[in-house]
């Protein structure tokens, strides 16, 4: 491996899929506000997933669909806001460019 090239604050973490609320303990740098105690009585960050192996149809066989955070809804959002804007603006013209 190359030298100084990964991080060394390795530490023991719990990964939670909040899909199915599933819980596993492991090593990892990512950073994290949570924290949580573990079976063993001590408290460790807690880096929340939304899928992992024990919910992913690959894994599980079975297909399901995993929308935690709205996804679809922040994107039709989205669209709408652009929608609006396109119909707002005259054919040919650019919507950033003043009328004369």
């Amino acid at each position: 491996m190359k030298k100084g090239i990964h991080p060394e604050n390795y530490r023991l973490v719990i990964f939670k899929d909040m899909s199915n609320d599933d819980m596993f303990l492991g090593r990892s740098c990512a950073s994290t506000k949570d924290t949580m105690k573990w079976e063993d009585g001590n408290e460790y960050p807690l880096v929340k997933l939304d899928i992992s192996s024990t919910s992913h149809p690959y894994y599980t066989g079975k297909m399901m669909l995993v929308d935690t955070a709205g996804r679809v809804d922040k994107f039709k959002k989205r669209f709408a806001k652009h929608a609006e804007i396109k119909k707002a603006a005259p054919a040919g013209s650019k919507a950033s460019e003043p009328a004369e």
